[in-house]
């Protein structure tokens, strides 16, 4: 079983390699255009790899102005907040917004920026045939050393026509609800206190990261 760590070192790539405006085309064409983006990812991930070490905070910023066009992290947080966000101000779902992004380039950038020579295929691109507006996209992380992880991620359209991330699965493990999951049990840890789980969300999200590297240990 893929450990956590690594599942969201592939969400992470995922995420970064898909970075230009989306085409409202045909599954053809949606493959496509995953293909040619995650092939400029590995481009600049090699051209960029220095600036993490060199300058965490412009590291991070490039990455923000990247992702923000087509991963809805906005939305991402709400799910990941469930039924708890109803309790949320505008200001508080605004502050998680940016802890959530924040804790995926404190705990993940350094693994992404560190790591062996790898080969990204997308293999499939799925437009769900009740819903024209919804399509999930097959994909394969190939490791040096041969390893295989099959990631599939969700996109929605906008009402604009843009295509949106919305969530990833990787070996079968939801991302997403994997996240919820561990939202709900800081809020029961913390007698829900909604604040105090957002102000410690990078904290929870590396016990979850230990938690799932002794389980798959």
């Amino acid at each position: 079983m893929l450990n956590f760590r690594t599942g969201l070192w592939a969400l992470f790539l995922v995420f970064f390699g898909a970075s230009a405006p989306a085409l409202a085309s045909p599954e053809d064409d949606l493959k496509q255009y995953v293909d040619k983006n995650t092939q400029q990812l590995v481009q600049k991930l090699s051209a960029e790899k220095g600036l993490y070490s060199e300058d965490p905070e412009a590291f991070y910023k490039s990455m923000d102005d990247e992702l923000s066009d087509f991963v809805d992290f906005r939305r991402i947080a709400a799910r990941v907040m469930g039924r708890y966000a109803r309790q949320t101000t505008p200001e508080q779902r605004d502050e998680f917004v940016k802890k959530f992004k924040r804790s995926l380039f404190d705990s993940y950038a350094q693994a992404l920026v560190s790591a062996d020579d790898f080969e990204i295929k997308v293999k499939e691109a799925l437009i769900n045939p009740d819903n024209a507006g919804r399509a999930s996209v097959q994909m394969e992380v190939i490791s040096a050393s041969g390893n295989r992880y099959p990631v599939t991620y969700s996109m929605y359209k906008t009402d604009e026509g843009r295509w949106m991330m919305e969530n990833v699965i990787v070996e079968g493990v939801n991302i997403g609800l994997a996240f919820r999951d561990r939202f709900s049990q800081e809020m029961e840890q913390r007698r829900g206190k909604i604040q105090a789980v957002i102000d410690n969300w990078g904290s929870a999200i590396d016990s979850l990261n230990l938690e799932q590297e002794v389980g798959n240990s």
